[in-house]
């Protein structure tokens, strides 16, 4: 499934944002405008509808409460809501499942965050609408979701496990390499990838191989001189480490383990492993670093052809700040969303009428839509003494 279009109100940098997404997705913007802030939409989504998550409460603390969430813009309605559609297909304009979710402060006592608006429909119709009958008799109900229930969302729970699903991924090489520096602590989630050879270890050895293979066979393309990749456990410990080997080597001592990989080899490794671990939505935080811009040219082909040999069509949505990423002439000017800064919050579009009219011209989204997003007094700041 494919999350068709997102609809957000007062959360974060965002007043009002409303956009369509494809298969894959590219958001652009100045730093500091809700690139991040906007794949967050999602992850708190996650986080209330995984069955260990600890629900809508935890979800609003880790984020320092609901005054940190909601739009500093926020004036005569501050509600604050995320609404997604959920389709089979990328872009279908006919959704299968609509969700909405609607949140305010208890007014008075522990000024706890409430449900005040939750919606599920199902191919138009509607099967959840909260406030409820129910929960007018008993305002506890409203500290909780029906999202996080398993009494109450058995008419949805395909909608539910979906959500719960969405994954989220920024390897730090660094943390992968000298796990020992943090101690064994990693945080929830993992979304740095401390624990990322014990996730490939996790997998089915038949299921891992097949992984590994497809993986090889883009980093023979991407890496100079690279042959081969393998998973094995150390004869000691019994930890797990992925092992590679190159071209120039002495057959003999040509492998190497993952702490000396370089950093772009090692998130291009966690990048296409996840692309193929999971069916729902994947979360990308600036997929380019650390590797070589004629790589990194070549992602959204990478992408499509590990969903195409593995048989999924996981949707991918990235940030970049990346020109190469943005010239592969195969992103298309609705898997761009432009945010821009304004007096009354973040808003986003896709390319209008002008910038269109390049793009079919042949020009690619980095010339034409990057630009966009650079600061206007970057010139001056380069000046600066």
């Amino acid at each position: 499934m494919y999350i068709s279009r997102i609809r957000l109100k007062n959360w974060r940098n965002f007043r009002h944002l409303d956009f369509a997404l494809d298969e894959q997705m590219y958001i652009i913007g100045p730093n500091a405008s809700g690139k991040s802030n906007l794949l967050d939409a999602l992850i708190f989504l996650r986080d209330i509808a995984r069955p260990s998550g600890g629900g809508l409460q935890a979800a609003v603390t880790a984020r320092g409460g609901l005054q940190k969430i909601r739009c500093l813009h926020a004036r005569n309605d501050p509600e604050v809501r995320i609404e997604v559609f959920v389709s089979e297909v990328p872009g279908s304009a006919s959704p299968v499942w609509r969700y909405a979710l609607g949140l305010n402060q208890e007014r008075r006592g522990r000024r706890r965050s409430v449900v005040s608006h939750e919606e599920v429909e199902h191919e138009g119709a509607r099967i959840v609408s909260r406030p409820s009958k129910a929960d007018a008799g008993d305002s506890e109900l409203l500290t909780q979701t029906a999202l996080e229930q398993i009494a109450e969302n058995s008419k949805f729970r395909e909608l539910a496990r979906f959500l719960s699903e969405i994954a989220f991924v920024h390897l730090v090489p660094q943390l992968l390499k000298y796990p020992d520096l943090t101690g064994g602590i990693a945080v929830q989630d993992d979304p740095y990838g401390q624990g990322f050879l014990e996730r490939i270890a996790r997998a089915a050895p038949r299921v891992r191989d097949a992984r590994l293979r497809r993986i090889q066979q883009a980093l023979e393309t991407a890496v100079p001189q690279f042959k081969e990749i393998r998973f094995v456990r150390d004869d000691v410990s019994g930890k797990p480490h992925l092992e590679a080997r190159y071209a120039h080597h002495r057959p003999n001592a040509g492998w190497q383990r993952e702490d000396s990989f370089s950093d772009g080899t090692l998130r291009l490794i966690a990048l296409l492993w996840m692309l193929q671990e999971g069916s729902s939505v994947l979360q990308l935080e600036e997929p380019e670093l650390s590797l070589n811009d004629a790589v990194v040219r070549e992602i959204p082909a990478l992408f499509k052809a590990v969903r195409a040999a593995a048989k999924r069509s996981r949707q991918v949505i990235a940030t970049t700040h990346s020109d190469a990423l943005l010239s592969n002439p195969g992103i298309s000017s609705n898997q761009v969303l432009i945010l821009e800064v304004g007096a009354e919050g973040t808003t986003g579009r896709l390319a209008n009428e002008g910038e269109q009219m390049l793009l079919d011209a042949g020009l690619s989204p980095a010339e034409v839509l990057l630009p966009k997003t650079r600061a206007a007094g970057l010139t001056e700041f380069s000046q600066w003494q």
